[in-house]
Parts: structure tokens; sequence; C-alpha cells
């Protein structure tokens, strides 16, 4: 029988060799479009992972494939966030048999009447609902943003905002998020990148 710490340690080195393999897999130079898809993709849920370097690095590498780039980027990137979607509308179908299940069997939340309401302003969450459910899908071009993007695409499948409005508004934001970035970036020197490199 092993102990926890063997378990935690076989697992952290599982996890570790899982990464090694991944990041072997999706090196750029060798595998090409499909690294930057998958990359793209991955940094859309919920997972910390930037896709912007790769997609500058690629097109460093082969300027000439610059849109083609973008357009492997935002389609991943768009199927990542659509996964978030999907994820916040299950998350909301289950609560729902989750409640309707309990309701059948008896089982009965306090009753609002039971306690008085609260005064003041609605909690944060309250407000953000129901500034997602006035705004709909077009809030959806916010979501390239960092750290609220995300909860933003899960946020619109709990609410049912449409799915294929959903994920053209995040499509195009997206797409505008690539080349915003990596045109900036282009403009930056070679001397500069170089130097940067020197410091690692």
């Amino acid at each position: 029988m092993l102990s926890s710490a063997a378990i935690d340690t076989i697992g952290l080195n599982t996890m570790e060799g899982m990464l090694d393999w991944l990041l072997a897999t999706l090196a750029l130079p060798k595998v090409g479009l499909s690294a930057i898809f998958m990359i793209s993709l991955v940094s859309a849920t919920l997972l910390p992972l930037g896709s912007e370097p790769a997609v500058f690095a690629y097109i460093k590498l082969k300027p000439d494939m610059f849109w083609q780039v973008l357009a492997v980027a935002t389609l991943g990137n768009t199927l990542g966030g659509m996964i978030n979607w999907w994820m916040g509308y299950g998350a909301k179908l289950a609560l729902l048999r989750y409640r309707r299940h309990r309701h059948a069997h008896g089982h009965r939340h306090a009753q609002p009447a039971d306690r008085p309401p609260r005064p003041g302003k609605p909690s944060l969450n309250a407000r953000y609902v129901h500034w997602m459910r006035r705004r709909g899908a077009p809030l959806l071009l916010l979501s390239w943003l960092p750290v609220i993007g995300d909860p933003l695409c899960a946020l619109a499948g709990w609410l049912r905002i449409p799915p294929w409005p959903s994920a053209c508004y995040m499509a195009v934001g997206k797409f505008l998020r690539y080349l915003t970035i990596t045109s900036a970036l282009l403009w930056v020197p070679d001397d500069f990148w170089r130097g940067l490199g020197q410091w690692f």
C-alpha cells in the first residue's frame, strides 16, 4: 500500500511528465500551425496560459504566414471561449436539475418570506448578471481581456445567451486583440528582442 506522500509524488511526476510532453509536442518550428491552434485553445480556457508570445514567435519565424497564424489563433481561442460557454451552460443545467430533484423529494429551502429582504445595493454578482443580461452577446467582444474574459464566456453560457452570436462576438474581439498586439510587437526593433534574450 502506497503512502499518501508517495501518491502525491507520483501524481506530481506524472503532471510534470505530461507538461514536458505537451511542450515538446507543441514546439513551434516542428509542428507549426497546429501548435498555435492548441496553445490558443488552451489559453482561452480557465488555465493560466498566454498565447500571444507563441503567435508572435511564429510570425517572427515565418512573416509570410501572418494572416494564417492570426486566423488559426483566433479559431483556437474562440473554441476555447466556447468551451467556457458550454461549461457555464452545463453548470446552469446541472443546478436546475439539482433544484428540481430536491423539490421533487420534499427538500425545501427557506422561503424568501421567512426573512425580510436586506436593504441596500444588490450583491456584486447580481449586478454583473443583470449587466450581462442587458448587454447580451456584444459584451463578449471583451472576452479577450485578462482575468475577466474567461469567466465572462462562462457567464454567457450560464445566462444562456445564444451560442452563435456569442461565438461571433468572441471571434471578432479575439481577432482584433491578436492583430493589435502582434502588429505592435512587430514594430519593436529586432535589436530590442536580441538584447532582451541576453538576460535569459
